[in-house]
């Protein structure tokens, strides 16, 4: 298995709660898909999950090393839970890079304190062996 990006993020999570407040839906809805809104308004501390998911977004970028371009887009970045740790699912322009780059599998860790979330999100490819 080869390495092929890595990308860490931290965002304040003051930060993503002034930007909700300020801007609502049309904040969310521009940098999340429908499934990380369901699934982090259904939490205690739905702030914490925007601002963590927030922070997986950005290191992915940082991982595929597009940064917000070469069509890869808040919402081409998605942070899936169903059962077990939480997963990446790229979309159109992320995924289109993701490919262009070989990668194969993805893994993402998100954590968060009262006031920060990290992302660490590595991308690899599978190496064949004979």
């Amino acid at each position: 298995m080869d390495i092929i990006g890595i990308g860490l993020d931290a965002t304040e999570i003051d930060r993503i709660a002034q930007t909700i407040k300020r801007y609502g839906d049309r904040f969310l809805h521009r940098v999340f898909t429908e499934l990380e809104i369901d699934y982090c308004q259904r939490k205690r501390d739905a702030v914490s999950s925007f601002a963590a998911r927030f922070a997986a977004k950005e290191a992915t970028m940082k991982a595929l090393g597009t940064g917000h371009s070469r069509g890869v887009s808040w919402k081409s970045i998605e942070v899936i839970r169903q059962s077990g740790p939480p997963r990446l699912r790229l979309n159109a322009g992320a995924a289109a890079q993701a490919s262009a780059l070989g990668v194969t599998d993805t893994f993402l860790t998100l954590t968060h304190s009262q006031t920060l979330a990290l992302a660490q999100v590595i991308l690899v490819r599978n190496i064949e062996t004979t």
